[in-house]
């Protein structure tokens, strides 16, 4: 962490943020001779929180932030974690919230290089190391994970109907088309998630005649059913998971981008029995690490309180029932209940782009994507 002076507020809400506020002027105090930032806000016992909608974020859960610390909790639901950074960006220097949760390492470096982001103060531990992997600092704390992949209807995908896929290429193929959803990169972090996995797969594959993006354009051309975000795509065109109870459902797609585990999150809620499977390619699958972050010119007392509260182990191991995304907490795993473990997949090598990668080519890749998927 680097020095930090902090400019505290006048009062606190509660003891317990009082305490962790001291024990960072402390750190910050004797930290080494780099040059001192401040930082200046006012603690209005108020915590704006931007997000999308995240499910761990349940009303008993707030509820008990809220009377633990005194704080109220003000919620502003975005669409997704794409639209969170553009809140951000939006209001830079003029920031109207002071905590953002769901930005993930498709997104966060661009929140760094913004300057849109302040470093916390929260006391945290026993984070998994790979959870680190992506970033490991004080602008930004990890508060679940999983991996992005494929997922195919085991019912449909059974070397009869259709043949399991051995290589991203085989969807291309004429038995394919017009049988695979995919969230657009544009719109949808899980679709900005598997491209990325694709750029990576593209770029140590075998054939050196062809990238990525002849990829995507061979799938254009195969009908590929591009969506506006994982809703649409899971719920309204996949035939493997639970869209086939929803309002709206299609049902045209036998493949679709999920998480590696959603079969077994189906499993879990349908009495340890699936029809949904992860399709593990190497380097096809994306590590995606979803962030808590104290805005700039925020309440950082808040901030700071919440983001230590959400990595409790009462809070924190309940990401994958409440959340449906694993905890980031060392010795912890998905349930074992109900099939939810033994359905899950983790991939075997996963798309390997670091978050400084991704941040300096995201919108050159989006654009190269774009130009792809016209070009069918």
């Amino acid at each position: 962490m680097k020095n930090r002076i902090v400019l505290l507020s006048i009062f606190m809400s509660a003891m317990m943020v009082a305490g962790c506020i001291s024990e960072a002027i402390e750190d910050s105090v004797n930290d080494d001779n780099s040059s001192p930032e401040e930082y200046v806000w006012e603690d209005d016992g108020e915590l704006v929180i931007v997000t999308y909608d995240v499910y761990g974020l349940t009303d008993e859960m707030l509820s008990e932030f809220e009377n633990q610390t005194g704080y109220d909790i003000n919620l502003m639901k975005l669409d997704d974690a794409g639209s969170v950074l553009s809140h951000l960006m939006q209001h830079k220097g003029v920031q109207i919230a002071d905590l953002a949760i769901g930005l993930d390492n498709t997104y966060l470096q661009t929140a760094i290089d913004n300057q849109l982001l302040w470093e916390h103060f929260a006391n945290i531990s026993n984070i998994k190391s790979e959870v680190l992997e992506p970033y490991n600092g004080r602008l930004a704390a990890p508060f679940d994970h999983g991996y992005m992949c494929l997922n195919y209807d085991t019912e449909m995908v059974d070397g009869e109907n259709l043949t399991v896929p051995t290589s991203l290429w085989d969807l291309t193929n004429e038995e394919w088309n017009g049988k695979v959803a995919i969230p657009s990169p544009e719109t949808s972090s899980p679709g900005r998630a598997f491209m990325t996995a694709t750029v990576d797969y593209f770029a140590n594959d075998e054939d050196n005649q062809t990238d990525w993006t002849d990829w995507w354009t061979a799938m254009s051309a195969n009908d590929a059913i591009i969506t506006t975000g994982w809703s649409e795509a899971y719920e309204t065109h996949y035939t493997g998971g639970y869209g086939e109870y929803t309002e709206g459902y299609v049902g045209d797609a036998h493949m679709v981008v999920s998480y590696c585990h959603s079969p077994g999150v189906e499993s879990w809620y349908n009495g340890n029995w699936t029809k949904s499977a992860a399709l593990d390619l190497p380097r096809a699958a994306f590590h995606q690490v979803e962030y808590a972050s104290a805005i700039e010119g925020g309440n950082l007392d808040a901030a700071s309180a919440f983001i230590e509260y959400l990595l409790t182990e009462e809070v924190n191991t309940k990401m994958p029932t409440e959340n449906f995304m694993y905890s980031v907490l060392n010795d912890t795993d998905l349930p074992e209940d109900g099939g939810y473990r033994y359905h899950s997949t983790v991939p075997t090598m996963a798309a390997n782009v670091s978050a400084n990668d991704i941040a300096l080519n995201m919108e050159s890749w989006l654009e190269d994507w774009n130009d792809a998927m016209v070009a069918a």
